[in-house]
């Protein structure tokens, strides 16, 4: 912890004592500033979405011949009202939410039924791209369905990916790789679902276990991808490009709001609250927003109790080099995806100057929110992407400017949920009832 003690950070950061024991707290990041400033402390722009966003569109084909479940190609959710799960947290918190509640369906994105399906996707097919046209394979004349033959499947086939998950991400890498005829290895940590290792080697992925946590199964990946030159590591803790294959959500998410006749400026303010484990997914998505729809968009990452590594690492400054257990936390949850001792620094640094704020919360408020979100929209997530949910009682509790104002948009993030097999959403469902 770089000689700074725990008593030490305490004093520093009396709100650290609330995170040891392990409450439901909201930290404001006091380095936010207005997008054009934060632009200028980071080497990323709008011209990398815009390339990411190009590079879908070519792909686009190519998805709709081998994925038909697609929206011709594109890989997109719903964003729907959920006015009747608004009633639901007004009552459970007793609190007025004057705003529009809305929610992000990435749990209903296809290919692999999560926000993974855009950042890792994205980088398959980047990589894809890029040894075709190092070998010289592909013919300008046609479009990208191309690569559904025999020829570049054999390519494909001399090469590997890799990548370290606790689930979600790995099924995208996996079930893409696999598609397009790549050897690919998932590295997958303790907490990763059962259910989420049986579908990727249905699919002819190599799965390896670890008994250790998430970054374990990275850093093994990562050692083991170094050694074979043949082989794509995806890092999730320092990818560009799976960054960027998350940021091109924030465009779409402006033309959807437009399509809602839902504007957002200083007096219509938006509020968006991600379910955050080391932080790529969250980041990308809150830097594509940023860049989308300016300075009056306010994002925030939601984490277990249990797991908070990103609040941790942006409150200390110190990123990756501070974990959850340095504060006595045990990163044990049932939100596998946001299981993540330690955060991402290239995410952490990147985003100082771009996110509001993060917030924690509790496993049993998860699934409790589970339930009430079937009841009340039949609409089923999968425990960790119910994070999101109690951002908009955080902000308001919080008194934030305008977070209570009537004009204000309130979007929750639906990170994943679709491909949870029926008997384990129904344990989910059931779990509040023990």
């Amino acid at each position: 912890m770089n000689k700074i003690t725990q008593s030490e950070w305490l004093v520093k950061l009396p709100l650290l004592q609330s995170v040891m024991e392990q409450k439901e707290v909201l930290w404001c990041n006091p380095s936010v500033e207005l997008v054009a400033a934060g632009l200028l402390k980071t080497r990323l722009s709008k011209f990398d979405i815009v390339d990411a966003s190009d590079r879908l569109e070519r792909f686009a084909p190519y998805l709709a011949k081998v994925f038909p479940d697609t929206d011709k190609g594109i890989i997109e959710s719903p964003l729907t009202p959920i006015p009747k799960m608004k009633q639901e947290l007004e009552k459970a918190y007793a609190i007025h939410i004057p705003g529009k509640l809305l929610l992000k369906q990435d749990n209903a994105l296809p290919i692999s039924g999560s926000i993974k399906a855009r950042g890792g996707i994205y980088e398959v097919l980047k990589h894809a791209e890029t040894l075709a046209v190092s070998s010289e394979l592909l013919d300008s004349t046609k479009d990208y369905s191309q690569f559904d033959t025999p020829r570049f499947r054999e390519l494909f086939a001399k090469h590997k990916i890799a990548v370290g998950s606790t689930g979600n991400l790995g099924l995208s890498i996996g079930i893409m790789s696999a598609k397009l005829g790549f050897n690919v290895t998932v590295h997958m940590s303790a907490d990763a679902k059962q259910w989420k290792k049986d579908l990727l080697r249905s699919k002819g992925v190599q799965v390896v276990e670890y008994i250790d946590d998430y970054s374990k199964a990275v850093e093994e990946g990562r050692r083991q991808a170094e050694a074979d030159p043949s082989c794509h590591f995806v890092d999730d803790e320092n990818s560009t490009d799976l960054f960027m294959g998350y940021a091109v959500a924030g465009e779409r998410v402006a033309a959807q709001l437009k399509e809602q006749n839902i504007t957002v400026d200083e007096a219509h303010p938006l509020f968006v609250y991600l379910p955050c484990g080391v932080g790529g997914g969250p980041g990308g998505v809150a830097f594509g927003l940023k860049l989308a729809l300016g300075d009056h968009v306010h994002c925030f990452f939601a984490e277990p109790t249990h797991s908070p590594c990103m609040m941790i690492g942006m409150m200390t400054g110190m990123h990756d080099q501070v974990s959850v257990a340095d504060f006595g936390l045990d990163n044990k949850t049932a939100a596998d995806g946001l299981a993540v001792g330690t955060a991402s620094a290239f995410v952490g640094k990147t985003m100082e100057p771009f996110l509001t704020g993060c917030y924690t919360v509790e496993d049993q408020t998860l699934f409790t929110l589970l339930k009430e979100l079937a009841d009340s929209e039949d609409i089923w997530l999968e425990p960790s992407a119910l994070a999101g949910m109690t951002g908009p009682i955080q902000v308001i509790k919080s008194t934030l400017p305008s977070a209570d104002s009537k004009n204000a948009t309130h979007l929750v993030w639906g990170t994943g949920g679709n491909m949870v097999p029926e008997d384990e959403m129904k344990s989910y469902y059931h779990y509040t009832r023990k």
